[in-house]
């Protein structure tokens, strides 16, 4: 399994590139729970917590892919560093505002502009790696390896905020986002060596999403981050509805976990299949693998089912953006990333909306129904259009 991976990290500047991404993305897996465990505590509304995650989410898939072609346009290193201290003042207003009392709008313009100021870091990472690899075989399993780090930000993400917010005092997990924010997104900003070039886009290009392929994908990944918002809210709904609040990180981590897993035996592979077909099998495989968390009432027993639930999701994710980089034009490449991370963020403002509402209208287990809708719908959408997905078997020549 090792064997791919060897040598993946050799290059000047790689090393530095990862570890910053792999920081600077922790607010990715704390800020969703970690504002439904604050705003949950100090209004005791699973509704309004939802709503609040909601509004940050979407606000972030917004304005994901106009910072995307920013960050083409002029550079990572011109655009993260105002748009971090933004975020970072928003976050801090955001939890003043929760703790002193003030009316529930306020909690909704703060997580407004919160969202709005959130980057795609993986989306940036993942640019770095397209230049140093593009065209070539490693590029799998650099994704993989990205897709891995996405997965270790969920296992530890999750557990952590949940610790410090209930072992603690409520905001102690959102403050250590917001300093792994800070830390990692400027540490990744002054990295200029492995910057991808500023590239001169062309008005006749346009934008992503209008590639039918792309579109597609981004379809899928909308119906996959509502499984992965609802999961998030459903679950620590499911965790306190059995005694044990204190183990929704726990159990998150598990869904991440079995995602790691597979994620890094996926990457070690040297596959014959094409993408497309890689992508579909996988999409198939989640829900079949999710149906069962309906009908688990045991939160021990929970934790073995996300687990196993959460095996289709790196290669689901690994082949959506190795699709990705394959059908978008080097000049917009963080801003087509950028549109798969929008999409996810739509879905997952949709999802902790609507688990919020379930969750509270009928409880956490029938409320994971819509969970599992969601993912046959991503299997029904993924499959139906994967003909727009085709590309040639042999990898494409290195992008200049």
């Amino acid at each position: 399994m090792v064997g791919p991976y060897r040598g993946l990290f050799e290059r000047p500047g790689v090393k530095a590139f990862v570890l910053a991404g792999l920081i600077g993305r922790m607010p990715m897996s704390m800020l969703g729970i970690g504002v439904i465990l604050l705003v949950s505590t100090l209004t005791e509304s699973y509704a309004t917590a939802g709503a609040v995650a909601a509004t940050t989410n979407v606000a972030f898939a917004v304005a994901a892919p106009l910072s995307g072609r920013l960050v083409d346009r002029f550079g990572q290193g011109r655009i993260i560093p105002p748009f971090v201290v933004v975020n970072a003042l928003a976050l801090a207003a955001l939890m003043v505002f929760a703790g002193s009392g003030l009316p529930e709008w306020t909690l909704y313009a703060s997580g407004l502009i919160v969202g709005a100021t959130s980057l795609s870091i993986g989306s940036m990472v993942r640019a770095r790696w397209s230049v140093i690899y593009g065209g070539s075989g490693r590029l799998h399993a650099a994704f993989a390896f990205e897709s891995v780090a996405d997965e270790v930000v969920f296992v530890t993400g999750p557990a952590l905020v949940t610790v410090l917010a209930t072992a603690v005092n409520p905001y102690a997990g959102l403050i250590v986002a917001l300093v792994c924010m800070l830390l990692g997104c400027l540490a990744l900003a002054s990295q200029q060596r492995t910057q991808p070039p500023i590239q001169q886009v062309r008005s006749t290009e346009g934008t992503p999403i209008l590639i039918p392929g792309v579109a597609l994908l981004a379809c899928v990944s909308l119906a996959l981050g509502a499984v992965f918002g609802s999961v998030d809210l459903i679950t620590v709904a499911f965790a306190e509805e059995h005694g044990a609040k204190g183990a929704a990180g726990f159990l998150l981590a598990s869904f991440a976990g079995g995602s790691m897993v597979s994620g890094l035996w996926f990457g070690s592979r040297d596959w014959r299949i094409s993408l497309r077909a890689r992508f579909v099998r996988a999409l198939a495989l989640f829900v079949v693998g999710l149906t069962p968390i309906m009908f688990i009432n045991l939160p021990w027993v929970m934790a073995g089912a996300l687990f196993l639930a959460g095996f289709a999701i790196s290669p689901t994710l690994i082949t959506c953006f190795s699709l990705t980089e394959r059908l978008v034009p080097q000049s917009l490449l963080t801003e087509g990333m950028a549109w798969i991370s929008t999409a996810i963020g739509f879905g997952v403002a949709a999802g902790a909306w609507a688990g919020g509402r379930l969750t509270e209208t009928y409880g956490s287990s029938t409320a994971y129904g819509f969970s599992i809708a969601a993912a046959a719908v991503a299997v029904v959408v993924g499959i139906g259009g994967s003909g727009l997905l085709r590309l040639p078997e042999a990898p494409s020549p290195p992008k200049s």
